[in-house]
């Protein structure tokens, strides 16, 4: 076996980095707001990288979106209009679509280039554009919810990069910008955010679901091993109402069967239970200082 000449050097944390080899480069350039990389890996299949980061590969981002999207749209009793901010490569409205209860699926991305970049060299989530029940917008997400009109979303999914100080998502997880989100959620609405890795940037995902608790009277966290992040994956939930973790895992199925779900690869009612309880384990390993983000 002839030894890959190309490694990708990753920056896991300030303290922590990865390497991983490539087999071949599918496509590799810059759009407006970021570097992109498609990549075929020896590890992890074909991959998608932003600004040298791991977002998306075809090992694992079945157990990625199936986490994101299933718990909040299952636990939700009437999930018909709902909002996905990012999620550029398709496959978190993928999810959403599975959900025959859902009449309407918004969804907004900053980057329309990378958009038309998946489409063109990632299969797994190309169908998903093409659901009637999508409205696709190439907007800034917090620009775009301030011009909604109030208690317009039963769900919202965010779906972007870590906040980073001065990256684009930076103001897509503070109190202000969940401040926001309440008001343009229904009675019974629900927020969901990817939350950074538990295992390797704590203080992120404590500090996420601090500010998700100074605005939503019920909040919970779970998280799941992604293997082409190389850590334990953190979500977080922001409700009006009811939560996943309050879900049994018969509750769980029953409500798949009954929305006709049946083609998931990873995401069922006894995973769903593992998911939060796992967390609570892991958690006493690590430790961060949770602050609350602000504008």
């Amino acid at each position: 076996m002839v030894e890959a000449s190309i490694y990708v050097i990753e920056k896991v944390s300030p303290t922590f980095k990865v390497m991983y080899s490539v087999k071949n480069v599918v496509y590799s350039g810059e759009t407006k707001y970021q570097k992109v990389d498609i990549v075929e890996t020896e590890d992890y299949g074909l991959a998608l990288l932003l600004d040298g980061v791991m977002q998306s590969s075809e090992i694992d981002e079945n157990i990625y979106h199936e986490c994101l999207v299933h718990p909040t749209l299952i636990a939700h009793p009437r999930p018909k209009r709902v909002l996905v901010v990012g999620g550029g490569e398709g496959s978190t409205i993928r999810e959403v679509e599975k959900h025959d209860v859902v009449e309407e699926i918004t969804m907004v991305d900053l980057d329309g280039e990378l958009i038309e970049l998946v489409k063109k060299h990632i299969p797994w989530s190309t169908g998903a554009f093409q659901d009637k029940r999508l409205k696709l917008y190439i907007e800034e997400g917090r620009s775009f919810l301030e011009e909604q009109p109030d208690n317009r979303y039963d769900v919202i999914i965010m779906d972007v990069t870590d906040p980073v100080k001065g990256g684009p998502a930076e103001k897509l997880y503070t109190l202000e910008f969940y401040q926001l989100a309440y008001r343009k959620l229904s009675e019974d609405g629900m927020i969901v955010t990817q939350a950074s890795s538990i295992s390797h940037t704590p203080s992120i995902f404590l500090s996420i679901l601090k500010t998700l608790s100074q605005v939503f009277p019920k909040t919970c966290y779970y998280g799941c091993y992604i293997k082409s992040f190389l850590s334990i994956w953190g979500f977080a939930v922001g409700s009006k109402n009811t939560l996943p973790i309050n879900l049994e895992a018969d509750e769980v199925d029953r409500i798949l069967n009954q929305r006709t779900i049946d083609n998931l690869k990873f995401y069922s009612g006894e995973i769903h239970n593992a998911i939060f309880k796992l967390v609570d384990a892991y958690l006493k390993f690590y430790s961060g200082e949770a602050k609350i983000i602000r504008d």
